[in-house]
């Protein structure tokens, strides 16, 4: 049996004309066109002297000939290395340097500046796709046959390598195999209950476990359809929502559908799943959500290292401000951040996951992979958490961001629910910033909710009444919006730097 995930993808489809892409135009693409499509990009590659193995970088807008170049890579046996559209030509010339790529893939308007940096990284085979799905790599694939034999490869064997955000040093290459990816596929496809009747509103950028594995991977490995949206635009969602059954996104979609007055019940009703992930959603966008559209979102947990670790229940209570229970195959346990020692119900620490999903380690960094990855199989994660009486697994935030205020132990996440929670809140985050009496001071940026006023002490006031004396912010600063990457989390670090001198004065 061929291993290889674009293997299974294929035995998955019999059905060849079934629709898999629906594009924004009106364009439909079924199976048999992506696959034909695909197999002359894994030939393109191959004529360019692409060996199994070899690692093939990325950095291009979503379209979908994107797609076929993933899957064009996976048919090749090689290793697709995704890179963030914003990251500049400094940070790309790390990942050229680490990973070795035997091809870079860029913007056309991007190749001239990325040339030199392809140089000094021996990168000798430098071709371009842009948004429209034009560029000498489309080219040299629509001159090649569409008929390929997929590569045999092993559970085992690498599919990609996918950089952390690296927030804190520099990113890590997290090595993901094909099972890897199969099997956090066939566990998300039993939880959330996916079929070929499904069609999937893809709004996600596809450099991210999110876009690419976990929104492509479901759909195609039962044989439903995706729409197809270059970039998360609000009118876009609501206008091809009627088309759609399932919405996988960060907070930020849910809260900008909310914000407009044409996302109401009646659009939302045929809906038959709505996802979010990447990032946590408040309790009151959860909330409001539900009670305009009558849909309870599902919020989930994942991580590069990981995929897909928890999920909210299909049928079942989803609890605002958790991301539910381990999905099937997934070992999860709390322990504590200094032994190791797993804790009882309700204490919090760090979460520890163990099962197929867990990759094979950081790319050639074995230092950083025995740190995190344990030898028993246990990959220590950095997210403090805590398990309800219920199972229901509660995020805290990370190990780094927790704050230590006067020798005690807050958690943001505690924090932010307050804030949130205050009416003229729109969006939250609490960080710790160096004071010289408590060692850090719990300090709350906030954004306000449009056409809302307020002052610094009425939210220290508000904030007062649900929270013990020590985690209540010693300062509050209001900003038009946090600063989030682009899969919507919140960049801690950033607001750190911004503000460390805060009580120096």
């Amino acid at each position: 049996m061929n291993d290889n995930l674009a293997a299974r993808f294929d035995a998955a489809n019999h059905d060849r004309q079934r629709p898999c892409i629906f594009t924004t135009n009106g364009q439909t693409i079924t199976y048999d066109s992506v696959f034909r499509s695909a197999a002359k990009y894994a030939n393109a590659l191959v004529s360019l002297g692409i060996n199994p193995g070899d690692r093939v970088a990325v950095q291009v807008e979503k379209s979908v000939e994107a797609l076929y170049l993933y899957l064009g890579t996976l048919m090749s046996g090689a290793v697709y290395l995704p890179l963030n559209n914003g990251y500049t030509p400094a940070e790309i010339s790390y990942f050229l340097e680490d990973a070795e790529p035997r091809l870079f893939v860029c913007d056309p308007q991007d190749r001239a500046a990325l040339e030199g940096v392809c140089k000094k990284n021996n990168v000798h085979r430098h071709l371009s796709l842009d948004a429209n799905g034009l560029g000498s790599v489309a080219t040299l694939a629509n001159a090649q046959s569409d008929k390929f034999d997929i590569v045999q490869r092993s559970g085992d064997d690498l599919a990609a390598i996918l950089y952390t955000s690296g927030t804190t040093g520099r990113s890590k290459g997290a090595m993901l195999s094909h099972n890897n990816l199969y099997s956090n596929t066939a566990a998300l496809l039993e939880a959330w209950q996916i079929t070929a009747n499904d069609t999937l509103l893809h709004a996600l950028p596809i450099f991210h476990t999110h876009g690419l594995f976990v929104a492509i991977s479901t759909l195609m490995l039962c044989g439903g359809a995706m729409i197809f949206v270059p970039k998360f635009d609000v009118n876009e969602l609501i206008r091809l929502m009627p088309r759609a059954t399932m919405l996988m996104g960060v907070p930020t979609f849910y809260s900008r559908l909310l914000n407009s007055p044409e996302f109401d019940r009646q659009l939302a009703q045929h809906m038959r799943l709505f996802i979010s992930g990447s990032a946590p959603l408040s309790a009151e966008t959860h909330a409001e959500f539900q009670s305009r559209t009558g849909h309870a979102i599902l919020e989930r947990y994942g991580m590069t290292e990981t995929n897909m670790n928890t999920s909210n229940p299909y049928e079942g209570e989803r609890r605002a401000g958790t991301v539910g229970f381990p999905l099937p195959g997934v070992e999860l346990k709390i322990t504590d951040p200094e032994t190791g020692d797993e804790l009882p119900l309700g204490e919090t620490g760090i979460i520890e996951v163990r099962g197929p999903n867990v990759f094979k380690g950081y790319w050639r960094n074995p230092e950083k992979t025995s740190l995190e990855l344990r030898e028993d199989g246990f990959f220590i994660t950095g997210d403090m958490a805590r398990i309800d009486d219920d199972g229901y697994v509660a995020i805290v935030g990370r190990a780094r961001d927790l704050i230590i205020s006067g020798g005690l132990n807050i958690y943001p996440a505690e924090v932010e629910a307050v804030l949130d929670a205050i009416p003229a809140v729109a969006e939250s985050a609490v960080i710790g910033v160096p004071h010289a009496d408590f060692g850090e001071g719990v300090t709350a940026i906030i954004a306000l909710r449009p056409g809302v006023s307020t002052d610094e002490a009425m939210i220290i006031a508000e904030a007062s009444r649900s929270l013990a004396r020590f985690k209540v912010p010693k300062r509050v600063l209001m900003v038009d919006a946090l600063p989030r990457n682009t899969m919507g989390k919140v960049q801690k670090n950033a607001l750190r730097d911004a503000y460390s001198n805060l009580y120096k004065n």
